[in-house]
């Protein structure tokens, strides 16, 4: 029998339309600067398919009581508590890890389990690209989004050794929920102009990964600006819309619905009390970046990347970044509960997450290379939630701990963490997710809402 583990509330996601997935340009050929009005393909024959937030929403409210959790005996207190206290959990936690994907991640003790079967899917003889390409059999959208997300875990997106992907993007775009939006939408963003941001942008855009050669071929700094730009004329356009009472924007306004009532900004919006809305921040230069070099236009991009903001971390791109500050110190918790000697160690030496681990917080450890090993982490984290990068951070320093408990000076070590493994690290996370207690567990969830 597979481990039980916890589990939080799911929300809808989105539509898993027909899309013909053809490879995008290598970076290793010199093509020219994709054009901007490459059709947003996942809307080819959105029309005619039916949606899965109706779908989802009737049947996993019906569902969802009977999942398993981390400890079976408290899992009905616990989904009291996930509807009492709504607006500290986020309305999708897909970052849950479920019980196959334990399963999986201890592969590493695969002799420990060699009589164990993996689990079945409603999906499990469809591959990954069937699914995202095909869609459901017989409407079960949730099945099917079950079996994605362990095919993730299982087997990964297929991808070259330089981490380009034909299916990639899509997954991505169906695991953020991202709506479907018109290229004309996104270039008429783009014939604005400047937005108020457009210095800060160009402050920034010029420093955007420039060791990595995979990077800077495939990606150049006016499609990054240009993303970066119409991102903080669509925040702008929110900002200015909420003070002035207006719907909101088209983008904005697409619905995400969670199984107890949703958190997302929408149900405060219901009840009143509306978040404020984020704004263009240093570093998401770099957050930005895995997603223009894994779309295959600038469109598909915004529009991953927008719900990625708007929807999984708003509160990294709000005020003070606030939302960052929660997760460095949610890092130094989790640390001390998972290795304590190491945590105390940081701590004689004066060095807390706020020093060494504000860049690996605010970009999902994308200012870590190589690249194609970042795609691979965020295929897991966009899978089952980006709010499990505070515990890959963790795993990163638990992975070093003799280097950093060895070094009389810990804080040179820290100033650039070893390239990332995205296998040991999901694994090692996968495992520490079983020693938080549930209060803090719920406080990683919430952190970046």
């Amino acid at each position: 029998m597979p481990s039980p583990v916890r589990e939080l509330p799911s929300a809808a996601h989105h539509p898993l339309v027909h899309t013909d997935l053809q490879p995008p340009p290598s970076p290793r050929t010199h093509r020219a600067l994709r054009r901007l009005q490459s059709a947003h393909t996942l809307g080819a024959k959105a029309a005619s398919q039916a949606s899965v937030l109706s779908h989802q929403r009737r049947e996993q409210q019906q569902q969802r009581n009977a999942s398993p959790t981390r400890n079976p005996s408290a899992a009905n207190s616990r989904h009291q508590q996930v509807q009492q206290d709504s607006s500290r959990h986020r309305g999708r936690a897909n970052s849950d890890a479920t019980s196959p994907m334990l399963q999986q991640a201890n592969s590493v003790a695969a002799s420990r389990r060699s009589g164990i079967r993996k689990p079945v899917f409603s999906h499990g003889q469809m591959s990954l690209q069937q699914i995202i390409r095909d869609g459901p059999n017989d409407g079960d959208y949730v099945g099917a989004l079950e079996s994605a997300r362990w095919k993730v875990i299982d087997e990964g997106v297929n991808s070259a050794e330089d981490g380009m992907s034909p299916l990639r993007i899509y997954v991505w775009m169906v695991l953020l929920d991202a709506p479907i939006m018109p290229t004309d939408e996104y270039l008429g963003l783009i014939h604005r102009g400047a937005s108020p941001a457009y210095s800060k942008i160009r402050n920034d855009t010029f420093r955007t990964l420039t060791t990595d050669p995979l990077f800077r071929r495939r990606v150049s700094e006016a499609s990054l600006i240009r993303l970066l730009n119409a991102i903080a004329w669509r925040l702008h356009d929110v900002r200015e819309e909420g003070r002035s009472s207006r719907p909101s924007s088209r983008l904005s306004s697409h619905p995400r619905e969670s199984l107890t009532g949703s958190i997302s900004g929408h149900s405060q919006a219901r009840s009143g009390a509306v978040a404020e809305p984020g704004t263009y921040v240093q570093g998401m230069n770099v957050l930005a970046a895995p997603f223009l070099y894994a779309a295959r236009s600038e469109s598909e991009a915004f529009v991953a990347f927008y719900s990625l903001l708007t929807k999984e971390c708003p509160a990294y791109i709000r005020g003070a970044m606030d939302g960052v500050h929660r997760g460095l110190a949610l890092v130094d918790r989790v640390l001390a509960i998972v290795d304590p000697k190491l945590a105390m160690y940081l701590t004689a030496k004066g060095l807390s997450a706020e020093i060494y681990a504000f860049p690996s917080v605010l970009t999902l450890c994308a200012c870590t290379p190589p690249l194609p090993e970042v795609l691979r982490l965020w295929d897991f984290l966009f899978a089952y939630g980006p709010h499990l990068n505070i515990l890959c951070i963790v795993a990163q320093l638990t992975i070093m701990r003799s280097q950093i408990l060895q070094s009389p000076s810990p804080n040179k070590v820290l100033r650039s963490f070893p390239q990332l493994n995205a296998d040991l690290i999901k694994s090692v996370t996968i495992g520490i997710i079983k020693k938080i207690p549930d209060d803090i567990y719920a406080d990683i969830v919430a952190h970046a809402l």
